[in-house]
Formats: structure tokens, sequence, C-alpha cells
């Protein structure tokens, strides 16, 4: 029966999370009565290190919230609300959108925030400094203008109506111009020059980058709980690769706060008093893309056989703890607006279903090891992973469980372990190198959707299609969605989009990407952004 392979690998998982049990102990609470102070110094362990302050990825983008402000942020209902922009407005051909600046905002070197300013930062990112801006806003955006000082205009080659939503997210920081125009490339990429709570005082590569406090900061976002500098002088944002070692680090106080804390630790760290924050990002969760140009996944039957091969909700719960959601939608995340429960339904365990798909596909035979064959080839495919970047430990053994279950209908998964080193050099990146993906891409907007599944053309290449699919219906509803002025007919329309990707399987959902923070009872008001769950310690203050 199909449950039974299902039963021995959930029990096989759950004996493997026992053994990573250890003994817990109490948080050191405050005194009754401890009260705020200021200054000191916040120890916080992240997970990765990236290459600069400043980029397109989102350990980059949680870094440089911390120094730069951007034009927009989002609050605890994911509205727009105001941070270096006041206001703003779009023309009513939804062509022109004009933003209205703060005045006297200074960054850290001494120059004026400016429009002119901000014009230079946004053709800077589209020109290549900064590829996920240039991605998202690549086919719409046409130039920027400052009116006047404080006044600037943007203007689009297609309607874009999530335009500020989007520019809420930690990629679009604004940096100083002098600094970006005067300065090495290695110098902005280290210490980029912002106008926010903190400045990179410097790195050490390997180990931590240290933060200090900008005594003239003037410009939180609407959303902040204070005004005025920081409340804490310095930030030592340690590097601590080890999930286990970051716990154990908070737990004998050698840091404050940690992030991506493990799903096997996550209700022991809370019972134990400290406090902890919890993020579903929006956007693209974790799931696999299939290859849909070369390969056995070209058959649409191979696709959903595969699909059809796994339970992928009781894996996720088992070894996820609770704690990680499942994620059946392959296109967006249950945080994302304009989400298709349908398309999150569309596959559950059905062996019976997976067996006659791959019948019908031709892959009739099976080798001794009970690998499905056809004409002589045996039904292997690959399937690489980024550890340590794109996938945690946690999601590791996931795949790895995706990897025992497809074995009882017939396919020989290769799980194959990419470092870091090879991920950022492109490895595993192009159709003759794969037949699975497995990643995500954090968003505010369905409109993720536009860069993951943009056709692929030799005129407008897009290394972002994991399924390197050259479908035009599917860009053109999802382009028709991106300038969909009216929320539910844009909504709607991705909607569709994410039906029409589930109903041929183009890609499936596992689980969807969290950002976890734990955090010492001494230490207050941690908060997590909205656009992608970085955390923000300008109101974070040490009580005694």
């Amino acid at each position: 029966m199909p449950a039974r392979p299902r039963r021995t690998l959930v029990a096989g998982f759950a004996a493997l999370l026992l053994t990573g049990c250890a003994g817990s102990a109490a948080a050191p609470q405050p005194a009754p009565g401890a009260r705020p102070v200021s200054g000191g110094t916040i120890v916080y362990g992240h997970q990765q290190e990236p290459a600069c302050v400043f980029g397109g990825w989102i350990e980059q983008a949680y870094l440089s919230t911390q120094v730069l402000d951007a034009l927009t942020s989002l609050d605890a209902d994911r509205e727009v609300v105001p941070w270096l922009a006041t206001s703003w407005q779009t023309s009513p051909d939804g062509l022109t959108w004009t933003f209205h600046l703060k005045d006297g905002v200074k960054f850290t070197d001494g120059t004026d925030l400016t429009a002119a300013v901000v014009a230079y930062n946004i053709d800077h990112w589209m020109g290549g400094g900064n590829s996920t801006a240039k991605v998202w806003l690549g086919g719409y955006y046409d130039h920027s203008t400052a009116v006047d000082e404080h006044t600037l205009q943007i203007h689009l080659a297609k309607p874009y109506p999530r335009l500020a939503d989007n520019l809420a997210q930690g990629y679009s920081g604004i940096q100083s111009q002098h600094a970006l125009e005067t300065r090495t490339a290695e110098q902005n990429c280290e210490q980029p020059i912002g106008s926010g709570a903190f400045v990179v005082d410097h790195w050490d590569r390997g180990e931590q980058i240290v933060l200090k406090r900008n005594e003239q900061y003037t410009s939180p976002p609407a959303n902040a709980k204070h005004t005025g500098p920081a409340h804490v002088e310095r930030i030592d944002w340690k590097f601590i690769a080890d999930a286990t070692t970051r716990v154990a680090s908070l737990r004998s106080g050698e840091t404050d706060a940690i992030y991506d804390v493990p799903a096997i630790d996550y209700a022991g760290l809370g019972s134990d008093g400290y406090t902890e924050l919890k993020h579903v990002t929006g956007g693209r969760p974790q799931q696999l893309a299939f290859n849909t140009q070369q390969g056995p996944f070209t058959d649409e039957r191979v696709r959903k056989a595969f699909a059809y091969s796994l339970d992928r909700k009781a894996l996720v719960e088992t070894i996820g703890q609770g704690v990680i959601p499942y994620e059946g939608n392959g296109a967006v995340s249950q945080s994302t607006p304009g989400y298709s429960q349908a398309a999150a339904d569309a596959y559950s365990l059905d062996l019976t279903r997976a067996n006659r798909l791959l019948d019908e596909a031709g892959w009739t035979g099976r080798d001794p090891d009970g690998t499905r064959t056809k004409d002589g080839e045996r039904l292997s495919v690959v399937l690489p992973y980024n550890s340590g970047t794109i996938i945690n430990a946690d999601g590791a053994s996931i795949l790895q469980g995706v990897q025992e279950q497809a074995k009882a209908s017939g396919f020989a998964v290769d799980l194959v372990t990419v470092p870091p080193s090879g991920f950022f050099s492109g490895l595993y990146t192009q159709p003759d190198e794969r037949d699975i993906a497995a990643g995500y891409w954090t968003a505010v907007t369905a409109g993720i959707l536009w860069i993951n599944w943009r056709p692929v053309s030799e005129e407008w290449p897009n290394g972002n299609n994991a399924a390197f699919t050259t479908d035009a219906f599917l860009g053109d509803l999802i382009d028709r969605a991106n300038q969909t002025a009216d929320v539910r007919a844009q909504n709607a329309l991705y909607a569709q989009a994410q039906d029409y990707i589930a109903d041929r399987a183009l890609s499936i959902g596992l689980y969807d990407r969290l950002s976890t923070l734990a955090v010492t009872p001494s230490l207050k008001d941690v908060w997590q952004e909205n656009a992608q769950g970085g955390p923000v310690f300008y109101d974070a203050h040490f009580v005694r």
C-alpha cells in the first residue's frame, strides 16, 4: 500500500530528530523592575556571510537595512508606509510616480539626500549595480528625474502599480551618490554609505561585521517605535554557520540574538523564556522546479508522476516540528497576496496514479534497484541544492526525504550538495546540468512570478526561470497582472498564473521559507521588517 513507505520514512526521520535533542535551561530573566538602558552592544549570531553589505541577495538585504534607508517600508499589515519618501502619487496612466522626500536627511558622509541622488541610485541599480532591483523593474522602468531638490519622478515604460511595495525591500536602500562615485568598489562593498541608523565600522572577514550607531540619525520609517538615534551603541553581527553552535551561543550568553532557529530547538527556546520571532516570507517558497527543456521532465506525465510520488506534507510536518509551514504551491507562498489554494492542493501522495503516468510515458522497465527504465535508460534525475546558502539543515533533511520517497514509484534522485563557492560561480544553472532546481525567492507581491517565469529567449535570457520555460501565454498572463491597478483583479490574474503552473506541474512546493529569531529576555523591541523578515535593531534596547 502507498502508506507503508511513507510511515517508514517519517518514523526514521523522527528518530533522527530525537537524537538531536539536548538539555535546556531557563533563560536568565531581567530582575523585577528592570528599566530600559541606553547604550550597550548587541551580539547577534547570523548564519551566512555575504560577499558585500549591499546587493541583490537576501543576506545582504538584512545587513543593508541596518545602514541604508529606503523610500518606503511595510507595516505589520504589510501596507506601504513612508520612510525616506513622505508621500507619493501616480499619474492617471500609471506611467509616472512622484515621490516627495524628507527634508534635512544627510548621509553619514555629510552629503544631502536629494531627489537627484535617489534618481542616480535607481539608474545605478538598473545599470548593473543591483541585480535584484534590475530584474524586478526590467521591462517596466524607463528613467528617473529630479523635479526639484525633494521631488522625484520615476518614469515607467509600462504601468507597475505595486512599485511602492517593491521599493520597501532591503535591496532598495539608498546610498550616497558621492560615495558611489568617488570610492572604490571594494569600499562601497564593505562599507556602503547610507543615511541609516547604523554605519559599518569594520568587517573582520569570516568572523563579524561591527556596526556603530549613527549619532545623527533622523529618518526612521513610519512604523518604527521611536525617533532619533538607535538605543544601542553597537552591533557585533557575527557569522555562525552551524545551527547548533548558534543555539549554544545564545544559551551561554555569548550572543543576545540569533537567526535561523532550527526547528528542533524552536519550542525549547520558547519554553525556556527566550523571545522568538517568526516571519513567513512572501514570494516563491522553497520548491522544486522541473527542467522542461531537456531530460525526462520534458514530459508532463513524468512531472506529475514525481509530484504524486511524494507525501510532502507529512515530510515537512515531521522534520519541521510544527515550525516550518508545509507549502504545496510551487509558485508563491501562502503569505503572498494573490495566493492560490487550488494550486497548493493540486498534488498529494498517490502512488497508483504516479505508476500509471510513468507507464503511459513509456518508463515500464525496472532495474535491479527498482529504478524505472525506458529503452535502456534509467529514470535517474539530478537535484542539486545549495547547502548553507539557499537550503539550511532542515531543508536538506526534507530533500533527503524527497529522495527516499521518490524511490517508491521508480525515480532515482541524485541529490547533489553544492557548496556556496559552487553556487555563486554558477554550477548547475544550465539545462544539461540538472533535472530539478530547489530554491526560493523572497518578495512582497506575486509579481515574483514575472522574475521566475518570464519566458526564456535568446533575445532576453532569464537565468531566474529555473524550469527553462518558453511559455508565452504564461508570460503574458503575469505581465498583465503586473500592470493591473485594481488589486482584486490583479490577484485574480496572479492566481490564474499559479493554477496554470500547477496544472502543468512545472513546479511543486515543499515548505515556506522562514525568517526566525531567538532573543535573550534582557533585549527588548527587536522586530522583523515586514518585506523579508530581516531583524531590525534600531528600536532594540537592553533592560537592567
